[in-house]
């Protein structure tokens, strides 16, 4: 959500000013009311290119300099924006809509305590309650901004109930015909076939940063979660994770190279150790949009299953936009592989390609919904000796669901999640559906 409400926070300033000032300046002319109406329409780049043909003509007129500012902070273009905005304070200092829209403009230019003042008199003016909110959430949003630049610890502390429909991601058919003996069929065992089970989980983490400079960081997180079933205990699972760092930050552009370990197990016994490295660049071209690529190398030990140790090799990118209605959009793509360590066991190992796509849209400022559905493809290297064919998976899933902010630092998440996975192995061929609440506290 942070990620979300950041990104946005800039054009719902732009709601907020459009709030402040609808009937202040009853004189203007078409150009300029025809130009905001392109900017409400959300072409604001088509209303900023007929007002700066005509800037030099008509700068110094407050209401063409208003709309010509709002029109190049939907832009972008903010240091323009911020000439138009203090030419019109200029004849105008009582103008609330130009101020509010100067703070976004200095705010976006990284002037954090040039925004934080001009923002604050804007709303020592007046103004009606649903603007006064939109001036608090982008106040907000640099004092998130300021304390991101500032060492810091943060932690959480959630626990989720729910059902599942398959705990074990087991097949649904207990009678399976082995090719390689025959075509003979077995009868699974009752744990091998999907059971379904209530089930609870717990959860912590804890995360920090340590500033060395503005640009510099290193940072730290540790996280664990506990899974708990009400009937089948033998599935019940706990996950740990750790992770050790820096940070680089310069312009639009930020940098993260991280030592990473995490831990699986199920029945308190080991399954799976993660052990490797990842690295991340994050660009941000405007404040609406981030574009984001990483690399993970990972290796991967079963304890007691050596057969199974694999290495991982993970390259990714992904993008994400929020628009001025409050919605937020991303989309991203990966592909990898996953090498056997050990000779002569070709089939445990597999390339694999995926893509998620989701939206996320605020309905208020306490309730947001968002629905995902993500796709991935495995194909291994190899013939399965016992079923004599080369497996290959296509797994869908879908996350449906609503976040919640009764109080500050509380989160509650209601979500339907959907996964389905098609394979020409019998065993791995499932379905699941969970429906589950999540309730977060953020430290």
């Amino acid at each position: 959500m942070f990620l979300k409400r950041f990104l946005s926070l800039p054009l719902s300033a732009c709601a907020a000013v459009l709030l402040l000032a609808g009937t202040a300046y009853a004189e203007v002319d078409a150009l300029v009311r025809e130009s905001l109406a392109l900017v409400e329409q959300g072409k604001a780049r088509q209303a900023f290119d007929r007002l700066a043909a005509v800037e030099t003509e008509r700068a110094g007129d407050p209401d063409f300099d208003t709309v010509l500012g709002i029109a190049a902070n939907e832009t972008g273009q903010f240091t323009r924006a911020v000439f138009a905005l203090e030419r019109a304070l200029t004849v105008q200092p009582g103008n609330a809509r130009a101020r509010a829209e100067l703070g976004r403009a200095l705010f976006s230019l990284g002037d954090n305590l040039a925004a934080r003042q001009v923002l604050q008199e804007t709303k020592r003016e007046g103004m009606p309650p649903e603007a006064a909110r939109k001036i608090d959430e982008f106040l907000q949003a640099i004092d998130r901004n300021e304390e991101a630049a500032r060492s810091s610890i943060r932690g959480y502390v959630e626990a989720s109930m729910g059902t599942d429909s398959n705990i074990n991601s087991g097949p649904s058919n207990a009678n399976v015909a082995v090719p390689s003996l025959g075509g003979l069929v077995l009868t699974l065992g009752p744990t091998g076939v999907k059971l379904k089970d209530d089930f609870y989980t717990v959860g912590a983490g804890i995360s920090g940063r340590f500033v060395i400079d503005p640009r510099l960081s290193v940072i730290a997180s540790a996280s664990g979660n506990y899974r708990f079933n009400n009937d089948f205990n033998d599935f019940d699972t706990n996950q740990f994770d750790v992770s050790v760092g820096a940070n680089y930050k310069i312009d639009k552009d930020e940098f993260t190279a991280a030592v990473q370990a995490g831990a699986f197990s199920a029945d308190n016994r080991g399954v799976r150790d993660q052990r490797g490295v990842v690295g991340e660049w994050t660009h941000r071209p405007d404040a609406a949009s981030q574009w984001g690529t990483y690399l993970q190398l990972s290796t991967l030990r079963y304890p007691g299953q050596n057969l199974r140790d694999a290495e991982r090799r993970v390259l990714g990118t992904s993008y994400a936009r929020a628009f001025r209605s409050g919605l937020l959009a991303f989309g991203g793509a990966y592909l990898g592989t996953e090498n056997e360590r050990a000779a002569g066991v070709p089939h445990l190992g597999h390339h694999l390609a995926g893509l998620r796509v989701g939206l996320q849209q605020s309905v208020n400022a306490d309730v947001d919904v968002f629905a995902n559905t993500a796709y991935e493809e495995r194909r291994y290297g190899g013939a399965d000796p016992l079923f004599l064919v080369t497996r290959r998976d296509r797994q869908t899933s879908v996350n449906l669901g609503l976040t919640w902010v009764p109080y500050v630092s509380w989160r509650v998440t209601p979500q339907l999640s959907l996964l389905r996975t098609h394979s020409n192995i019998a065993i791995s061929n499932f379905s699941k559906q969970v429906l589950s609440v999540t309730v977060r506290k953020n430290f």
